[in-house]
């Protein structure tokens, strides 16, 4: 198993493992499947590789497979730069079990700890999905509030956790 920056030569798998990921776990993402799956190939390669550099997807491999991703954001915006936001993370079912999922989540700290300014990583996890809460809590993230009604899933409303990972004290210091 090894960890990498996804680059443009990853895009046509990256997709499918997200096209993937959308079905396989439809109460997890605020997208669908159909709604992604409409989205040409130049959104995949902007999420990959954006000229604005405002995205992050580290995957996981499996020899040639891409088995797990996970994305994390970064704002354009002055007064949000000191946020990064997980998005995206999902490991394919024969790969849990084995740590792909801290090892992912790791690279992506990585990556929002070499971003300049950025101080707090955030994300949103389904209310419920216990596995999940529990590796983001191993990292050291805390929730910090629960949206109700956050998604609208074919069995009904799902709350969405919010949760946090402060990079550095609050005076900066690390």
């Amino acid at each position: 198993m090894h960890i990498q920056t996804l680059t443009t030569t990853d895009a046509s798998r990256y997709r499918a493992l997200m096209l993937h990921a959308y079905e396989a776990a439809a109460d997890a993402f605020t997208s669908t499947a159909a709604e992604r799956a409409a989205e040409p190939e130049s959104w995949w390669l902007r999420r990959i590789a954006g000229p604005d550099s405002l995205s992050t997807v580290c995957g996981a491999f499996e020899g040639d497979e891409l088995v797990g991703a996970v994305t994390v954001e970064f704002a354009s915006k002055t007064k949000l730069r000191h946020k990064a936001h997980i998005i995206g993370m999902f490991v394919l079912a024969q790969a849990r079990g084995a740590g792909v999922g801290k090892q992912l989540l790791d690279a992506a700290l990585a990556a929002a700890r070499a971003q300049p300014g950025v101080k707090v990583v955030t994300l949103t996890v389904t209310e419920g999905n216990v596995p999940a809460i529990r590796l983001y809590e191993s990292c050291g993230f805390q929730p910090f509030g629960v949206e109700p009604m956050a998604i609208h899933t074919p069995s009904g409303f799902k709350s969405k956790v919010h949760m946090w990972l402060p990079l550095q004290s609050a005076d900066g210091a690390d």
